[in-house]
């Protein structure tokens, strides 16, 4: 059965990095806890648009990133779209989503710069 993912990609400060991490962490944990299949944060090692020799737009600049930016790609896995919404569903009623000690936390990042998306898995193995 092809699976959903949720994709995102944007700039994090560097001196944010650690304050990302341990949001990420405890927002990944409510994630999996809600069912969704797997939870990725990653951040850019090789973000070079030329590498298979080809022009193409890179990260930084779809992100409009910053020098002193790391490029974060996260992405959730979830078993479709319905279970997609479900889960999401549950994330939002969580408790520590809805903790109103968060509610006023600035984020490490500029929301404004985040690309997401939802996607459909046309291969996988």
């Amino acid at each position: 059965m092809a699976r959903y993912v949720d994709g995102f990609v944007f700039p994090v400060p560097k001196k944010n990095l650690a304050a990302y991490r341990k949001m990420a962490s405890a927002g990944g944990k409510v994630w999996m806890k809600c069912g969704a299949l797997e939870y990725f944060e990653c951040i850019g090692d090789d973000l070079t648009p030329d590498t298979f020799g080809m022009k193409m737009m890179g990260f930084q600049k779809m992100a409009k990133a910053k020098p002193s930016d790391i490029i974060v790609f996260s992405f959730i896995v979830y078993k479709s779209r319905a279970h997609r919404d479900k889960v999401n569903a549950k994330v939002n009623k969580d408790p520590f989503m809805n903790d109103p000690k968060n509610k006023d936390k600035p984020m490490p990042f500029e929301m404004k710069r985040m690309a997401y998306g939802g996607f459909k898995t046309i291969v996988q193995m």
